[in-house]
C-alpha cells in the first residue's frame, strides 16, 4: 500500500469524524517514515557534491533553524565532507535531510471527515475551518460533489477541449494535462505522438487566448477548458 501511496498523484486519508483525530497523526507518521510530505513543496535550496574545498554554505534569506556548523554535522553523519549548500527559505535541518536523501515525494493530500451527519452543527464549523479537510456524509451523500471538485483542484490538471474543423467543439471528452505540462506541443502529444510532425499552427478558444480564436505555435501555454483546433500541413 505504501509503494503505491508513493506513486498516486493525490492521496485521500478517509478519517471518521466522530473518532479521535489522533488516527490522521498516526497515518501522518506512517507515510513521513516512508517518505511522502503531504501537503509540502519540496524545499526550495540547493545542495551539490564536489570532490574538494570542504562545505561552503550560502544563504539569500535570514536563517533561524541551519548554520554552517549544523549543516557540516548533517553531512558529516551521511560521511560528504565536500559539498556547496544554498538555502533560498528558512529551511530546518529535516529540509536539508530530505534534500540529502534525494528520496522524498511531495504529494497533496485531502483529509476526508466522514460521518458528519453523527456530529453538532459547531463541531462541523469547526472542521471546515481546518486546512485541506473535507467533511462528507458517505450515508447520506452530503457534499461528495463538493469532495470531487475539492479532488480536481489538488490534482492541478487542466482539461482541454479539442474542435474538428467545420465542428463544435467536443466537450464530452477533454484532453487532460498536467498543469505543468500544459503548452500546444504536449496537448498534440497526448493525442498523437506523430501530431507534431504534421503541425502547422493551432487555434485556440479560451482564457489563454487574447483573441478569440488565436493563432499560436506549440509553446503556447493554455489555461483549463480552452478549445484548441489544430491546423496540419498541406
Amino acid at each position: 500500500v505504501i509503494s503505491t501511496a508513493r506513486t498516486c498523484n493525490c492521496i485521500l486519508i478517509v478519517l471518521d469524524a466522530i473518532k479521535p483525530i489522533t488516527h490522521k497523526r498516526l497515518i501522518e507518521k506512517e507515510l513521513e517514515g516512508f517518505g511522502i510530505r503531504l501537503n509540502k513543496e519540496p524545499p526550495n535550496l540547493t545542495f551539490r557534491k564536489k570532490d574538494k574545498g570542504g562545505i561552503n554554505f550560502t544563504s539569500t534569506v535570514a536563517n533561524t533553524h541551519l548554520d554552517l556548523e549544523t549543516v557540516k554535522a548533517i553531512c558529516g553523519e551521511y560521511r560528504i565532507h565536500n559539498a556547496d549548500v544554498t538555502l533560498r527559505f528558512d529551511a530546518t535541518a529535516d529540509d536539508l535531510i530530505d534534500v540529502i536523501e534525494g528520496s522524498r515525494v511531495y504529494i497533496p493530500c485531502i483529509y476526508v471527515v466522514n460521518k458528519i451527519d453523527q456530529i453538532t452543527l459547531e463541531e462541523l464549523e469547526i472542521l471546515d475551518k481546518l486546512p485541506h479537510y473535507c467533511p462528507v456524509s458517505a450515508h447520506l451523500e452530503w457534499n461528495l460533489d463538493g469532495l470531487l471538485e475539492k479532488i480536481w483542484e489538488y490534482l492541478n490538471l487542466t482539461r482541454i477541449y479539442t474542435k474538428p474543423k467545420g465542428m463544435n467543439p467536443d466537450y464530452e471528452d477533454p484532453v487532460i494535462l498536467s498543469s505543468k505540462t500544459r503548452t500546444v506541443e504536449d496537448f498534440c502529444n497526448r493525442i498523437h505522438k506523430d501530431m507534431l510532425k504534421q503541425f502547422k499552427y493551432a487555434l485556440v478558444w479560451g482564457s489563454s487566448a487574447k483573441h478569440k480564436p488565436q493563432r499560436v505555435g506549440k509553446e503556447h501555454e493554455l489555461e483549463d477548458e480552452d478549445v484548441v483546433q489544430i491546423i496540419k500541413k498541406v
